[in-house]
């Protein structure tokens, strides 16, 4: 996608200069790189801030109009305003079309849900990149790079070196430099609640060693019977009272006060 840039030379210069610039409306910039000199330019605040929008802006060669003379040039820097939507200032740098360039190129993840970590060990995969440098001619430079994480598994991660890239594009790294793009893992809360639940059993298991045993209750065909005695029957009550000497002992009395009344 081809962008155009539409900017004017700008004479004033210093921090009085830019700040009346951004009140009217203009971004102050810089024009600079190749065989020429660096030019202070100015731009319009709205259509450069909806192109910054656009994430191929970032990555792109762009057609830089300067009071008429047309040249290819990349957006190096830009810098916003702390709390408000205001471009306070832009760079961009000329470039040969026979002089390879570095520049980053954003990062496109791709087929994460056919991936075996989501899919069927219910994972999470986190982007670690969201760009990287490479280094390529301006007719090479892609506007980003596609990253396929349907091969990606619990455990494992994506790391730059591994990525296909575009013909005429490499990598801008040193030595054994090797950094990770994205990496599958089990969420936190999923972690939390298995070393809570394995926890909970730990607990269980020793206050079950811990517990007194119960006693066991036999069985009502494991318990011995005993014969017990017939209670004896109990005597009548006339050999009660006549065991006691009760009116027996009376009548014996009175049998001898008559013998005696006769003699």
């Amino acid at each position: 996608m081809a962008f155009d840039v539409v900017a004017q030379a700008r004479k004033g210069q210093g921090r009085g200069a830019s700040r009346r610039l951004r009140h009217s409306g203009k971004v102050p910039g810089i024009l600079y790189g190749g065989k020429k000199p660096a030019v202070n330019i100015e731009l319009d605040h709205n259509p450069l801030y909806h192109q910054l929008r656009n994430e191929k802006f970032h990555a792109s060669v762009l057609t830089l109009a300067l009071d008429g003379a047309k040249e290819q040039v990349l957006l190096r820097a830009v810098n916003m305003h702390p709390f408000m939507m205001q471009v306070q200032h832009v760079d961009f740098q000329r470039v040969s079309a026979d002089e390879k360039i570095h520049i980053k190129v954003p990062l496109h993840f791709v087929n994460a849900e056919k991936s075996p970590a989501i899919k069927e060990q219910g994972g999470l995969i986190t982007h670690v990149l969201s760009e990287i440098d490479v280094r390529c001619l301006p007719a090479d430079l892609p506007e980003f790079i596609e990253v396929d994480l349907s091969a990606l598994a619990i455990g494992h991660s994506i790391h730059v070196r591994a990525l296909p890239l575009p013909k005429g594009v490499e990598l801008s790294l040193g030595g054994n430099e090797n950094p990770t793009v994205a990496s599958a893992q089990i969420p936190k809360a999923a972690i939390a609640e298995e070393e809570e639940a394995a926890a909970a059993a730990a607990a269980a298991g020793v206050a079950g060693a811990l517990a007194p045993a119960a006693e066991a209750v036999p069985a009502a065909a494991d318990v011995p019977t005993v014969k017990q005695k017939a209670p004896e029957a109990a005597a009548p009550a006339a050999e009660e009272k006549g065991g006691k000497g009760g009116k027996g002992e009376k009548a014996d009395k009175g049998d001898k006060g008559d013998r005696g009344d006769k003699k």
